[in-house]
């Protein structure tokens, strides 16, 4: 490392003092902060369902409670907001393969690598569960039916082969609801259904 050769300045020599001064916090938008509390809504309601509070949200998202009513109004909006986001992210990864002989299993590659968002489906399926409510309902009906015309649009396949590709999609939102990789050894059934769809997602992710 050469030295530095600079000249020296009137009292240099002596370290220099710290400053004192901070920066100043940057200030979130509002665009960030709904991003941010709609993070954490898809973590707490992934793993509470809708019986997860508003109060559970606000705490993982680091801010006050009343903020999240504020900015979303009540518990149900938050979760349609959040199911919304999520089922949207499944159809936005779908519709992003093109129509061709290989689309079959694009698409299906495609939601494989979803399984990287645990949360994402495990929230997908609370959805379909709390279905009941009037807006929550059509969402979910929405990504089914969406899934199988997408499916049947770019693959060219018969209806039933369509069928068959949201019900293996299906099979995999229960596994993950029912956290059944992490009881292996409790049911010889589960673990024999639970193998099976395992190596069909790997043949997936090794292709």
């Amino acid at each position: 490392m050469s030295a530095d050769l600079s000249p020296a300045g009137p009292g240099e020599g002596a370290a220099a003092a710290p400053s004192t001064r901070t920066a100043p916090a940057t200030r979130m938008t509002g665009a960030a902060r709904r991003d941010q509390i709609l993070a954490a809504a898809r973590r707490v309601f992934a793993e509470g369902g809708y019986a997860a509070s508003t109060d559970e949200v606000a705490r993982a998202a680091g801010v006050s409670q009343p903020y999240v009513v504020r900015l979303f109004g009540s518990k149900r909006d938050l979760f349609l907001a959040a199911y919304q986001q999520a089922t949207s992210e499944i159809l936005a990864a779908l519709s992003a393969v093109p129509a061709g002989p290989d689309a079959g299993e694009r698409m299906g590659d495609a939601y494989v690598r979803l399984l990287e968002d645990r949360d994402l489906l495990r929230l997908v399926m609370h959805g379909f569960t709390a279905g009941t409510d009037p807006e929550v309902g059509r969402a979910a009906r929405h990504c089914l039916g969406e899934a199988f015309r997408l499916f049947v649009e770019r693959t060219g396949e018969e209806p039933d082969e369509g069928r068959r590709f949201v019900a293996f999609g299906m099979l995999i939102n229960v596994l993950m609801a029912t956290d059944a990789p992490a009881h292996v050894g409790e049911d010889a059934g589960m673990d024999a259904l639970l193998s099976c769809v395992q190596e069909s997602v790997q043949e997936r992710r090794t292709a």
